[in-house]
């Protein structure tokens, strides 16, 4: 696995137990570093990924129905539904990474987490997000946290 790969990996993970669970993020980020060593850049980038979606889950959750209305969010496993996010808020917020390369990793995050069908569906969700990605942008922007904005 490519080292930005196993960072959103980690980030999966803490997204999807801070989804199910009241565990701290940071408790449950620390536990997931020590499990698996990261470099510190790598490390970091996890960090800005987990953080960055958790002020937004709310907002991206509508985000996503809005604009997928054929998959009901109450009706997406929570993996699927932390894949979506992690992608979405890449290429619609942090937009470091290239649009191809959110959506390649996380079909890749689906197919080693999800179930046999989660690959087809995130790729198809995606794919009708990205049609929207500067109107997902000025949704979300306007939802950031001024100390996270002043972050990136």
């Amino acid at each position: 696995m490519k080292p930005r790969s196993r960072a959103r990996s980690i980030a999966l993970q803490v997204l999807y137990e801070t989804d199910l669970s009241s565990h701290p993020p940071g408790d449950v980020l620390q536990t997931r570093l020590e499990e698996t060593e990261l470099p510190p850049e790598l490390a970091e980038f996890a960090r800005r990924i987990i953080f960055g979606i958790l002020p937004l889950r709310e907002k991206l959750d509508k985000v996503i129905a809005k604009y997928a209305p054929e998959w009901p969010l109450d009706q997406i496993a929570a993996i699927d539904r932390n894949i979506l996010r992690m992608a979405c808020w890449e290429f619609a917020i942090s937009r470091e990474t290239p649009v191809k390369v959110a959506i390649n990793e996380a079909v890749e995050l689906a197919k080693t987490y999800g179930s046999d069908s989660t690959a087809r569906f995130v790729n198809g969700v995606l794919g009708t997000l990205v049609d929207h990605v500067d109107e997902i942008y000025q949704i979300l922007i306007k939802e950031i946290p001024q100390e996270t904005k002043l972050e990136s």
